[in-house]
Formats: structure tokens, C-alpha cells, sequence
């Protein structure tokens, strides 16, 4: 072990080694994902020789995270966008000839993979909005000609359309002016009202899958409940039966028959993932993978059509993604790969869940890591600490192997991730009490949290950062606003400074989800409105900033335009207030290329360094692969 050393930044930024394995549906082949010449691309391998396989495709572009067998098995499909900007083209890859083709080949157009089916082979079902921005029609499109038919003329602004195992158009989700959603049912040419959702409803509640017999919906639903539960829903009768749910946690994934479409177990995940079965033949095997890898958390994300070869990905805090053949039938788990087997060499951090009240009495669950050597709850004297914020803001932290908290812990910090209010996965009175909070009783919670931190003695109340993307960008641009003394730098990565501009900016095809940001947020259409957003909003407090901050964005970022960020920086500078600025030109929401995301990890670290006092590895030759501009107030960074 070398734990005395830091952790170079690119053995946890660089390229994974591999990831996202699949298997054919006859389980002859594996595919995933690995570099080839420096780029993210598909490869190929027999799925008895795992390690005899070279690249299906060799794209130099943008790097390819997602890939999976169409359910004929007669080609790989994927997604890719060319310059973060979210117009996704949908490709298809001959996995005999190695043959590449685009089937979306339109500028200008974000297009959405919406089914294939073993009922329907060699057909794909593709969302475009090229007729209209706002809204995505159907096609069904050949695999092997490219050929596109018309499917569903979406007039009815409808936010997503459903199709069964037939491909034909079952139900669709349009948004209610109230900030909830109407289900509709489609029967043939018929499309009557369904179900009323009211604000939260809408957000927990919606199809997953139909049966295998396209006469029973897989449902995911709150209604008349706390907490998220899947059900059976009979298409004829309407009928709901609940198969699994959970009193304090919503349900999150499932596993079904990759044939039948039965749902056998289901997920929850509170402190760390439980899984409850449905199907009692899935517990035996579930109970396999956890006496072979205890204390990882672990998801079955592949199966071959006859359910008897799985892969398994499985990772906890110490230990990054690993991925496994299992083999039902012989009960044997084959390690595949790991996504950073470099890693090995050191010795990472646990990480602990803790949990506190927020000063209104909420629950808050978060994640807790501290430098590798602490061995205790609590370190000797308290620590520097970074308050890491997730994105959403209805996602939320879960335990396991995370990149980020390993960094910092291994540059002497102590690192927080709380679920704050909106968090998904606790329940609909969770997300419910975060409306209209943002900068608010949302911000409260990190708060909260971080005086956790201080009472318990872990954090140094003098040294905290408060760091994070997206709606954590957010976080971190109000709490140099609302709180500046709290916190004594700040690190918002793509972040929103002007609610106001972000509401009347979002991506066309966002008009389905309009109405639900409106009754987040506050609606930009109203006075009423207009004055909550510009109370929430960060670019109204600059005067209040008194804390160093570093700011990053993409220039082609469609969700949080870079607008957000030149807004507040040329403020900062009209106020005479120090600022540094960094921006990526060839990247969008996030720093996909491996370059530019070493060169904004490489900086940051170095920030960090110079105002919490932790450790900083040279930046050597960490920017020289980076498109990185940094617009203002490079000179913070001559001494590295």
C-alpha cells in the first residue's frame, strides 16, 4: 500500500479500464466500454473468452458512456451528441462487419431511443423533434435499412409516449398548468384522459414497463400513499395490485424476466441499497452475490433471453465498480473487470452514513468521509471540510465508491453530501417540502449539516468549502451569497446564478417539464413569481460575496447556459470583487472529455489547497490535454 502518497488525479478522473458491460441475448458475446486510443468506445469479446475481445467501434469524438444489444442481437446501439450540446444522434453498430451508421442524421435535433423489442425484431422505436422543437413524434425505424416510418404525430404536446412490446403507442404524460400531469390512455386513434397527478404525484408516480403479454402496466406510483410502490396495473379492467413496497423509502429499481417482463425483486435504498423479492428463485441467487462480495452494493444490469447468465456490477466506498459473470445454474461469480484496477495500490476511505434533524424536524440522511487513515468516527482535532452538493436537485448522494470523496478525503478533508429536502427516495412529504424552498429551507439543511459537523468535531467551522454541480453549482453560488460567512470558498460547477433566466432558457424539448419547474421555483410568468425567483437568485447578492470562488462551465451547456455564470463573474468584477473563471469550449452541462476533466479537477484541487490547507498534487502535465480558457483570474494558479 502506498497511502502515504496522494492519489494521482487520473487514476480516479482518467478513463475508466472498463465499464457497462452487456451480454447478446443468446449470452454468447459481452460488449462494454473501454478507451481506444484515448477515447471511450465500444468492445467486443465472446462472453467465454471476456478477455480475448478488441474495439466494435473507433470513434474519436466525444466519448461513448452508454451501449446495448438491440433485442434481436443483431446490432449494438448507442447515443452520442458532438459537443455537449444534447442534440444526440442514435447510432447503430454491425457487431459482424463492425459496420457504424447513424440513424438520426439530422443537425439539430435531440433524438431519443424509445424501444426494441423481441416481439418486433430488427425495429426501433426513435423520438424526434425535428417537426417541432417542444415535442417528440414517433418513428419506428428500420435497423438494417435506416428507414423511418411514422409512428405517432405527437400534436397533443405530449411529454413522453409509451409504446408496448408490439410498438404500438399505449400511454402518454402531458403537464398540468397546476405543475402536476395528466396520464392518457391511447387505444388505437382513441386517447381519453387517464389519471389526475397532482405536483408531487407526477414526480413518483408513471409507468416503467408492460408484461411480456402487453395486457399488464408495471407502475411506479405514490397516489393515495407515502411512499413510492410498483404495482400491476390490468390494461382492461384497470385493476392495481401493489407487489412491493417499502413504509419509509420509495421503491427505485427493478430487476424483471428479460422475456416475460415479470418483475422479481425490486430495490429501496436508505442508508445503503436492500433489495425485496418478488420471485423467490431471485433470493438464492442474490444471496450468492452477497456471500461473494460482502458489504458491496450490487445491481444486475445484463441477462441473456434464457435468465440463466447474468452480469453483475457490484462497487462499495473502498472499492470502484467491478462487474461479474454470473452463472445461475453453477451459482459461480467470474470477475470481468474493474473500472480502475490501478486503484488497488492505495488504500481508500470508508464512507459512513450519519444523519441529523434539520431545524424543522426532517430527517437528513448524508454520507460522510473522512482521510483514509481515520480510523475512528471522529478525527483527533476537526478537519477542513468540503460540503459536496449533488445536482437535481431531485436526485440525491446513495453510499458506495464515488471518485470525488476519495479525492478529497485523500488531500486531508473531511467530506459532506447531504440529502436535503427534494431528495428523491424518501418519500413524497420529502420532495413535497421542498417546494419554493430553493435558497431557502433547502438551503437550511446544508446549513444544518454543516453545524452537524462542527458540533460533532469533525469540521474546522474556519475551513469549509462548499462545492457542486448543476443545482450544487446553485448551492454553491447562494451560499457565497445568502451565507458568506459559513463557508470560506466556494466551487459552483455549471451552476444557476438568475432562476428567472433558467426557467426562460430551458431546452425546448423541457416544455413538457415546464409547468413542474414553475411550481418549484416560482412562475416567471407571473409578478408573483418574478419576485420569488429574484429574491432565490444569486446574481441579486453579489454585494454580499466576500469569499473567494471558482467558477466552471461548459460554453455549450443547454440546461444552465454559460450565461449563468458570465452574468455573475461581470458582476463580481464591477464590484471590484475577486474572481476566477474557467471555462470549457467544446463541452456542455458537465466535462465529459478526459482532458478537460483532469484540467478542472487539477485546478479545483489546487483552490482547495490554497483555502482549506490540504494537500495538492503538481498539476505536471494535467492541463496540457484541455480546451480549459480561464477568463479570469488566472493569476491565483502561477504558484503551481
Amino acid at each position: 500500500m502506498t497511502a502515504q502518497s496522494l492519489i494521482p488525479r487520473k487514476l480516479l478522473f482518467a478513463n475508466a479500464n472498463a465499464f457497462g458491460g452487456r451480454l447478446s441475448p443468446d449470452g454468447q458475446w459481452l460488449t462494454w466500454i473501454a478507451p481506444f486510443e484515448g477515447v471511450l468506445n465500444i468492445w467486443i469479446a465472446p462472453a467465454a473468452e471476456p478477455h480475448s475481445g478488441g474495439p466494435l467501434t473507433r470513434t474519436k469524438g466525444r466519448p461513448i458512456t452508454w451501449q446495448e444489444w438491440t433485442a434481436d442481437g443483431r446490432f449494438v446501439i448507442f447515443v452520442n451528441d458532438e459537443t455537449g450540446d444534447e442534440n444526440n444522434h442514435v447510432f447503430i453498430v454491425d457487431p459482424r462487419t463492425k459496420e457504424l451508421r447513424d440513424l438520426t442524421p439530422i443537425d439539430g435535433v435531440s433524438a431519443q431511443i424509445k424501444m426494441w423489442s423481441r416481439q418486433v425484431p430488427g425495429k426501433i422505436v426513435v423520438g424526434l423533434n425535428d417537426r417541432d422543437p417542444r415535442w417528440h413524434d414517433l418513428y419506428i425505424v428500420d435497423a438494417v435499412t435506416g428507414e423511418r416510418d411514422l409512428l405517432w404525430l405527437n400534436t397533443q404536446d405530449f411529454g413522453n409516449i409509451d409504446v408496448d412490446w408490439q410498438l404500438r403507442p399505449r400511454c402518454a404524460r402531458s403537464s398540468s398548468l397546476d405543475g402536476g400531469s395528466k396520464l392518457w390512455r391511447i387505444d388505437g386513434d382513441e386517447v381519453t384522459p387517464w389519471m389526475d397527478l397532482d405536483h408531487v404525484d407526477s414526480w413518483l408516480t408513471g409507468p416503467i414497463i408492460f408484461h411480456g403479454d402487453n395486457n399488464r402496466l408495471l407502475m411506479q406510483t405514490c397516489v393515495a400513499r407515502e411512499t413510492a410502490v410498483f404495482t400491476w396495473l390490468d390494461w382492461r379492467s384497470g385493476e392495481e395490485t401493489v407487489i412491493v413496497g417499502h413504509p419509509r423509502f420509495d421503491v427505485r429499481n427493478v430487476l424483471v424476466h428479460p422475456t416475460t417482463f415479470d418483475l422479481e425483486a425490486a430495490s429501496i435504498v436508505g442508508a445503503r441499497q436492500d433489495w425485496l423479492y418478488v420471485a423467490p428463485q431471485v433470493q438464492a441467487d442474490f444471496e450468492i452475490i452477497r456471500n461473494t462480495l460482502p458489504g458491496f452494493e450490487f445491481n444486475i444490469v445484463s441477462q441473456s433471453d434464457e435468465n440463466r447468465t447474468w452480469i453483475v456490477d457490484a462497487h462499495k466506498a473502498e472499492q470502484a465498480l467491478t462487474t461479474f459473470l454470473y452463472d445461475r445454474d453453477k451459482g459461480t461469480m467470474t470477475e470481468l473487470f474493474r473500472a480502475r484496477p490501478a486503484l488497488d495500490s492505495y488504500k481508500l476511505a470508508p464512507m459512513r452514513p450519519v444523519e441529523a434533524k434539520s431545524r424543522d424536524g426532517l430527517d437528513l440522511l448524508s454520507y460522510l468521509t473522512l482521510p483514509a487513515g481515520i480510523t475512528t468516527e471522529r478525527p483527533d482535532t476537526p478537519l477542513p471540510m468540503v460540503l459536496d452538493v449533488h445536482g437535481g436537485p431531485w436526485s440525491r448522494d446513495l453510499y458506495g465508491y464515488r471518485g470525488d470523496h476519495q479525492w478529497l478525503a485523500d488531500r486531508g478533508y473531511a467530506v459532506l453530501s447531504v440529502n436535503y429536502r427534494g431528495s428523491m427516495g424518501f418519500g413524497k412529504a420529502f420532495v413535497a417540502a421542498s417546494e419554493k424552498q430553493h435558497a431557502a429551507k433547502m438551503h437550511d439543511d446544508l446549513i444544518d449539516m454543516v453545524d452537524w459537523a462542527i458540533r460533532e468535531g469533525i469540521a474546522d467551522k474556519s475551513r469549509i468549502a462548499i462545492f457542486g454541480a448543476s443545482y450544487g453549482g446553485y448551492a454553491s453560488f447562494v451560499g457565497a451569497t445568502f451565507t458568506p460567512d459559513v463557508f470560506c470558498c466556494s466551487v459552483p460547477v455549471v451552476g444557476i446564478t438568475n432562476l428567472q433566466t433558467l426557467l426562460e432558457s430551458m431546452p425546448p424539448y423541457w416544455s413538457g417539464f415546464a409547468d413542474f419547474m414553475y411550481r418549484s421555483y416560482g412562475d416567471p410568468k407571473t409578478d408573483n413569481g418574478q419576485a420569488l425567483l429574484a429574491e432565490r437568485s444569486p446574481i441579486h447578492k453579489v454585494d454580499r460575496i466576500k469569499r473567494p470562488m471558482l467558477i466552471f462551465h461548459g460554453a455549450n451547456d443547454v440546461r444552465c447556459k454559460i450565461a449563468e455564470s458570465d452574468t455573475i463573474v461581470a458582476a463580481m468584477q464591477a464590484n471590484g470583487i475577486p474572481v476566477t473563471y474557467v471555462v470549457f469550449p467544446d463541452e456542455g452541462h458537465g466535462f465529459a472529455k478526459p482532458g478537460n476533466r483532469i484540467a478542472y479537477l487539477a485546478l479545483a484541487e489546487a483552490f482547495f489547497a490554497m483555502h482549506l490547507g490540504g494537500k495538492c498534487e503538481p498539476f505536471g502535465s494535467d492541463l496540457d490535454d484541455s480546451s480549459h480558457q480561464i477568463r479570469s483570474g488566472a493569476e491565483i494558479f502561477d504558484m503551481f
